[in-house]
């Protein structure tokens, strides 16, 4: 007699176990669900499917590959942030849900009614940008990043999403801007130490180190916007950059050395400080 074909609840509680994370089930789920095309509602509707040969060598494939490792949006090819789900591949750095606070400070700076001009300077995949351009309707954002392979996944988001106030540039931070002025600039730029012993660790092994380190203190590319940005900025145009939990005192004086007005650090839903802004 043939051996029953594994189902649903047996593949999910094997993976599981593969794993052995907190959130090894819910990894396992987003990952069946993906090589079924189905939501996750359904397998726990359908515990007893059985998925057929493919299916289950794709799944087991994809198990593997999460546990050496490799993050779960990269194998799943996509990860939500704001209201929207973004593509990701290794060219980008994944976006994470501390970086919604750097668009909510923005918005909240950003007339709903009067257009505006913003740059996002390192786009990645384009999250803050198409966030601002969907939020902000009349607005027009240029999203820069020196990588080519990162403005191709960019500028594919932001098509599939309809973000039609996106413009796009190749350059490094504000050298891609030209003669440019703007309201508001904003980066997400990579800000750990070159030689962090996270770097090795968990999802960052996999990302992109040109998107997370900068330098012997993680700074040097926050260093290199912040002496480049007024000449970018109209006047009262503000200036808002994600950064580390433990480099707010160091950011804000680079700003007030800068000239800035209006110099600020907000924290994160963790308490740690994580944006800090300023005007021209």
């Amino acid at each position: 007699m043939a051996a029953e074909a594994a189902s649903v609840r047996d593949l999910l509680t094997a993976a599981a176990l593969r794993l052995g994370a907190d959130d090894a089930g819910s990894e396992a789920a987003l990952l069946l669900a993906q090589v079924l095309a189905k939501p996750r509602a359904w397998l726990a509707a359908w515990p007893e499917y059985a998925p057929d040969p493919t299916q289950r060598a794709r799944f087991a494939a994809l198990v593997e590959a999460r546990a050496r490792g490799e993050p779960v949006a990269y194998l799943l090819g996509w990860r939500g942030f704001w209201t929207f789900d973004l593509q990701v591949s290794p060219a980008v750095l994944i976006p994470r849900p501390e970086t919604e606070l750097l668009v909510e400070l923005a918005l909240e700076r950003l007339p709903r009614a009067a257009a505006s001009h913003i740059a996002d300077l390192g786009t990645g995949s384009g999250a803050i940008a198409i966030a601002l351009a969907r939020e902000r309707p009349r607005a027009s954002v240029r999203a820069t990043d020196a990588s080519a392979d990162a403005l191709a996944v960019a500028r594919a988001n932001a098509a599939r999403l309809a973000a039609h106030g996106v413009g796009f540039a190749q350059g490094h931070w504000c050298e891609a801007l030209g003669t440019a002025r703007f309201d508001m600039i904003v980066a997400n730029p990579p800000y750990i130490a070159a030689g962090d012993a996270h770097l090795a660790q968990g999802d960052l092994r996999f990302e992109p180190v040109a998107a997370l380190a900068s330098g012997a203190d993680g700074l040097d590319a926050i260093r290199t916007i912040i002496t480049q940005a007024p000449r970018h900025l109209l006047a009262d145009g503000w200036l808002l950059l994600e950064h580390g939990h433990d480099q707010g005192a160091a950011v804000r004086a680079l700003l007030a050395a800068a000239g800035c007005r209006e110099v600020a650090t907000v924290r994160d839903l963790a308490g740690n400080e994580r944006v800090s802004l300023a005007r021209r």
